[in-house]
């Protein structure tokens, strides 16, 4: 026996009927601050620190890889 049950309703109405939480006026706070720090560096064109700014955790990380990347092309090694 096979059993389907379709469901027509929106995302908000979704989480409401879940009970989950609204979490919109987070997303959106959280993306205009993405925007705003994207747009400081975007006024610099420099891709690095646009890099840093946007990946402030990973970016000695990224050097220590690119830095093994072209050691492999290179044959040198770090």
């Amino acid at each position: 026996m096979k059993v389907s049950i379709e469901v027509d309703c929106t995302p908000e109405e979704a989480r409401a009927f879940f009970g989950l939480p609204d979490v919109r006026p987070l997303q959106e706070s959280m993306m205009a601050q993405m925007q705003e720090q994207m747009q400081k560096v975007a006024g610099s064109m420099d891709p690095e620190a646009a890099f840093k700014v946007l990946f402030p955790l990973q970016s000695e990380s990224f050097t220590d890889m690119q830095k093994a990347f072209w050691g492999q092309f290179t044959g040198k090694s770090k």
